[in-house]
């Protein structure tokens, strides 16, 4: 009953530890009161679980860690020579595996988890990026369409997955390839035509905002959050590429005002929409 009552103990000390409810050295100071004189306790810092790690792994497993980092060093130095084809697929085999583990782990640890995913998620538009400069394709539609591609596999996966930031970060790239196209399109667009190439897309985001939310509260956040944004996209692609800036600040205090006025007269159907 005592030993019991002693292991409880200390998985509640190390509950504390792991949680930072404690400062480390009192939660050592706690531990090494509870814990059998000569018994060795786990390590809790990260460094001390890889040493303890590293120190019981037998000949096999540090030959197996040798040869994937010989074999990913071998890949990353000799990746331009290889075909465009298993170029695609070490990508892609690459993106995948960094997604999978990365929603396993975000079942023991949430941020870990969608590091993993974000650093996929990087490598893919990344990994295109030099791809196309690798094979000289350095037309804007071929960054636009890889661009564009990511963005959705964004927006999918972060709806999938529930991660909002993700499927906001997908619109974001979205919005980049639809001013990328105008930019390349339109040469010298007037004011007016700016504001209506953006503005009826701020009023659909909105209406798929209120539409959605009976599904998912934080994809209707999201589409809330997208409109928002591209309510003052004209003002941010006039900054950026338009030559002729007369009335900007004007257009954005305006704009400032007039998007005020809408959040506090549509406030009760807003918040339900996104809380």
């Amino acid at each position: 009953m005592e030993q019991d009552r002693r292991k409880t103990i200390i998985k509640e000390i190390e509950h504390w530890q792991r949680s930072k409810l404690l400062p480390e050295q009192y939660c050592d100071f706690l531990l090494n009161l509870y814990v059998d004189e000569g018994a060795v306790r786990a390590p809790s810092t990260l460094t001390g679980k890889a040493a303890q790690a590293a120190a019981k792994a037998s000949w096999k497993i540090w030959f197996l860690a040798f040869g994937i980092f010989s074999l990913i060093c071998f890949v990353v130095l000799y990746f331009s020579f290889f075909h465009p084809l298993l170029q695609i697929g070490l990508v892609l085999s690459t993106v995948l595996g960094f997604l999978f583990f990365g929603q396993r782990y975000r079942q023991k640890n949430e941020s870990a988890g969608i590091g993993l995913i974000g650093v996929g998620m990087l490598l893919m538009l990344g990994a295109g990026m030099y791809m196309l400069q690798l094979h000289e394709l350095e037309a804007w539609g071929w960054k636009a369409g890889l661009l564009a591609l990511c963005s959705l596999v964004w927006i999918v996966f972060g709806i999938s997955a529930r991660i909002p930031l993700l499927h906001l970060c997908g619109w974001i790239a979205s919005f980049l390839v639809y001013a990328w196209v105008l930019f390349n399109n339109f040469s010298a667009p007037e004011w007016y035509e700016i504001q209506l190439f953006w503005l009826p897309a701020a009023f659909v985001f909105g209406w798929c905002s209120w539409f959605f939310h009976r599904w998912s509260r934080p994809a209707s956040a999201v589409l809330f959050a997208a409109g928002a944004l591209i309510w003052f996209m004209p003002e941010l692609y006039s900054a950026v590429f338009a030559k002729d800036q007369i009335w900007l600040q004007l257009q954005l205090i305006i704009k400032i005002i007039t998007g005020g006025f809408l959040l506090f007269g549509l406030r009760k159907q807003w918040i339900a929409w996104v809380a």
